[in-house]
């Protein structure tokens, strides 16, 4: 084991990998209940989507722990599973087999760009001031996605506010975020795993830790999948997208606007924790530079993400993508892939636990996610913000990520902003061919949604 995942070689040990796979995992069992219930909504069998997406995030945190050796988890992806059921199934009217098998051709096209090596250019492309606002975005991104968990912030009044502090949700919420401060400032190994189940246990007498119930039996979700899988290789999948001309412009328009979107939001979590962190070294970003193969982590890590989607896909679920939660792991010390096979381990379980899994409330795991956001802010230290234009890309790069909810716009903003700085201070020949181009397809997708 410590010749296959180079523990020492990465300043790491089984216990930590193991506490920090178990970290991870709980920060993002969520989805084993949510993608369902979403896609469900679609006409797809609960139990069916249920299975297929353990089994996408199976195999995809295993390809990235056996083959990338980096701590990365996949799994479907929120925000990807909700443009899949209300734009693409709702509003296009296009059917779930058919939007699957979209999501199908999306990661093929991942694939290419993988094999081709233009998404590892694109990385080398970006400044490195934007890659340290995108990591400090990353940290604010994930603290809001746990404020936004625990009800502290909510949207009731139409705009973001703190609700009054009178349910017990809240109070596990507080607790939770204060026993991980103390862990964390008095540097007790494993804060953020002792955090999580303490706050658990302690939720116990306030009601909000309870069993929980899945919607169907494991063996009826088995009975289920076979509704899913392969669906794409069907004449109501892949067939049925080009029988229609006239919709042809449509499909190829959905395509890349999952596509574009995957593509950045795993761009965005590699630069936002795996440089910081060390995960990413600087060794590696010269070997990637120089190799023709998949020789880098970075290589191997883009690729077992690029093949996760089209995976996902044939057995029954939307854009399986790498979790940003997977920070909440590499910041409890993972650092090699087994702490990706130990994650993986632990949904194969939850395949038949998810009573127990789904009873470790969002309370529990919110305050691991605001802990990691704050540390990695640190990256913001990097960058100029006297000097606006630095400051200006920057801020929307990080900031606004977390603002509009997502990475692949934070970074689209950010992309812009910088493209209009130079462009207007006489320096545009400091833009990278690739980034004019990737501005340019953020500019277009942008259209194209507004269109569709």
């Amino acid at each position: 084991m410590e010749r296959f995942f180079k523990l020492k070689e990465n300043g790491t040990k089984v216990s930590t990998e193991v506490m920090a796979g178990v970290t991870t995992f709980f920060t993002m069992a969520y989805i084993i209940a949510v993608n369902p219930s979403l896609l469900s909504q679609s006409g797809m069998p609960w139990g069916a989507v249920f299975l297929a997406t353990i089994i996408a995030a199976v195999i995809g945190t295993l390809v990235m722990g056996l083959f990338a050796n980096v701590p990365y988890a996949q799994a479907p992806g929120m925000g990807l599973n909700a443009f899949f059921v209300y734009t693409v199934c709702f509003g296009l009217g296009f059917t779930w087999q058919q939007a699957l098998s979209m999501v199908f051709l999306c990661g093929v096209i991942n694939i290419v760009i993988t094999v081709t090596r233009v998404r590892k250019h694109i990385i080398k492309a970006i400044p490195k001031a934007l890659q340290n606002a995108i990591s400090g975005g990353i940290g604010i991104f994930i603290a809001y996605i746990g404020f936004l968990n625990s009800g502290l912030i909510n949207f009731a009044a139409g705009v973001p506010a703190i609700p009054d502090l009178n349910t017990p949700v809240l109070w596990v919420f507080l607790i939770g975020l204060a026993l991980i401060t103390i862990l964390s400032v008095m540097k007790v190994k494993g804060a953020i795993l002792i955090s999580i189940i303490a706050t658990a246990i302690i939720g116990i007498p306030f009601g909000v830790t309870k069993m929980g119930e899945s919607a169907v039996s494991f063996s009826e979700a088995a009975s289920q999948l076979p509704q899913t899988v392969g669906v794409i290789f069907t004449g109501a999948g892949l067939p049925s997208l080009f029988n229609d001309l006239s919709k042809l412009p449509l499909v190829l328009m959905t395509i890349f606007a999952f596509s574009l979107s995957d593509t950045f939001d795993t761009i965005g979590t590699f630069i936002g924790t795996g440089r910081r962190s060390g995960i990413f070294s600087e060794e590696d970003e010269k070997a990637m530079e120089n190799s023709t193969g998949f020789n880098s982590k970075m290589d191997k890590a883009l690729f077992a993400d690029a093949i996760a989607t089209s995976i996902g896909a044939v057995f029954g679920t939307s854009n399986t993508t790498t979790y940003v939660e997977s920070a909440a792991g590499i910041g409890a010390g993972g650092r090699t892939g087994l702490t990706s096979v130990v994650v993986a381990i632990l949904f194969i379980l939850s395949a038949f636990l998810a009573s127990f899994v789904s009873a470790i409330p969002s309370a529990a795991t919110a305050p691991a996610l605001v802990m990691v956001g704050i540390m990695m802010l640190a990256s913001f230290k990097e960058i100029e913000w006297t000097d606006l234009n630095e400051a200006i890309p920057a801020f929307f790069a990080g900031v606004f990520m977390a603002l509009c909810y997502s990475i692949s716009y934070g970074i689209a903003f950010g992309f812009f902003f910088y493209c209009i700085v130079k462009v207007f201070t006489g320096k545009a020949k400091e833009i990278h061919p690739i980034l004019w181009v990737s501005t340019l397809l953020f500019v277009l997708n942008f259209v194209l949604l507004a269109i569709l």
